[in-house]
């Protein structure tokens, strides 16, 4: 039963991370009627909190490794009391409020992705690269169930009679998941930890972490910015009202279908040259979604798909490759996949501060009739930005050495 709960406490997670990241931009605009430039901006200080906070949170699970069980609580109870606070807001609520529940969503969300990354080496049966990758995959698909579960939930909650667009029975649901999850996966957190050496830039630097981590930063902004404007291009630019939900459903389906066969292709071939056939489908998503026409459902299904087993392989790949050039190196992961998940946040947070006020600039609305320059420059954010910076993160991958990726 390892993995399994390995896999609900990720599910947990993803859960979480998916009203951050894919709802709160338009629930805060439509709902609680605070302008897209301000969104942007709450969520790049939010960031700036976490520049600091991860690193730290990472340290703190090192220095104290018999506070695992503890850390996984506070985790949970932060989820628990924030989102059904957050989801309770109307509008009018203050801006000092929503900052604040959003830095204890955020907080708590920190908290126990990087004790679930961190503790890698613990979670696995065996420390050796096989089978980090095997756990990476029970973790990424428990992650992308999570994710299913939480675009699907405030559909659902609508079509039973949930009022305000689902989100409050919303808030709920997911306050109830954390706590539930936390009873059912106590025993992993009651694992002796494995711990390494400490940290410098020198030894990350010798160890190969170094690039890893400067990839996932570059990694992270295509996907971050089609987070932040997935609902806005569809909604508004596809104008497809409604097709949101099944069509990330049907994203991150096909994540979550693909994580097995990347993870097995990794442990054949090698994690560097399972994203070199990996990423060229994502930026082929992103050349097909510029060019879809509104109310092109079957193409955008299409690129769904294509895009979503691209971001299987990343999921998967990337912190699995993280997790073993810092274990074969000796190094606390912990403190490292702090830093890890600050790149990662990072990412979304300069998605958000740069796109939604140039948004906002072209005059662009949600849920409004927008002019044709203002859906012109949604599809330039949208679609031919991440293009650009996929082939960044896939020409670095190209040049990755040897020995940071070999198995």
């Amino acid at each position: 039963m390892l993995y399994p709960r390995v896999s609900l406490y990720a599910l947990m997670l993803a859960a979480a991370g998916i009203p951050l990241y894919i709802h709160l931009p338009r629930f805060a605009a439509v709902n609680l009627g605070i302008s897209l430039g301000v969104i942007g901006t709450v969520l790049l200080l939010i960031r700036l909190v976490d520049l600091v906070q991860d690193p730290l949170i990472g340290w703190a699970i090192d220095r104290w490794p018999g506070g695992q069980t503890l850390f996984a609580a506070l985790a949970a109870i932060g989820l628990a009391i924030g989102f059904p606070l957050l989801f309770s807001l109307s509008e009018g609520a203050g801006l000092a409020v929503l900052i604040a529940i959003l830095v204890l969503l955020f907080s708590a969300y920190s908290l126990g992705t990087i004790l679930l990354y961190g503790r890698s080496a613990t979670l696995a049966k065996r420390p050796d690269p096989k089978e980090l990758m095997t756990l990476a995959a029970y973790r990424e698909g428990g992650q992308l169930a999570g994710v299913i579960i939480a675009a699907s939930a405030p559909a659902v909650f609508v079509a039973f009679g949930a009022q305000a667009q689902g989100y409050p029975i919303f808030g709920l649901f997911l306050g109830l998941l954390a706590v539930l999850t936390f009873v059912l996966t106590f025993p992993i957190w009651r694992r002796t930890p494995i711990t390494g050496e400490g940290l410098s830039l020198a030894g990350l630097g010798q160890a190969g972490a170094l690039r890893l981590l400067a990839l996932a930063l570059v990694n992270s902004l295509p996907v971050a910015i089609t987070s932040t404007l997935f609902l806005f291009f569809v909604e508004d630019r596809l104008q497809l009202p409604g097709k949101a939900g099944p069509l990330l459903i049907l994203f991150f389906f096909s994540a979550g279908a693909s994580i097995p066969l990347w993870a097995r292709l990794s442990n054949r071939i090698g994690p560097k040259q399972t994203l070199i056939i990996a990423m060229p489908l994502a930026i082929a998503g992103f050349v097909g979604a510029a060019t879809l026409s509104a109310g092109n459902l079957a193409g955008f299904a299409i690129i769904c798909l294509a895009s979503g087993a691209a971001l299987g392989a990343d999921m998967v790949v990337l912190p699995a490759m993280f997790s073993v050039v810092l274990t074969r190196a000796g190094l606390n992961a912990s403190t490292a996949f702090g830093i890890w998940s600050f790149a990662g946040k990072l990412g979304l947070a300069l998605a958000a501060f740069f796109t939604l006020p140039l948004l906002e600039r072209s005059g662009f609305t949600p849920g409004q009739t927008n002019s044709a320059q203002a859906l012109y420059t949604l599809n330039l954010a949208y679609a031919v930005l991440p293009c650009i910076l996929k082939l960044g993160a896939f020409g670095m991958v190209l040049t990755l050495p040897t020995e940071v990726t070999n198995k």
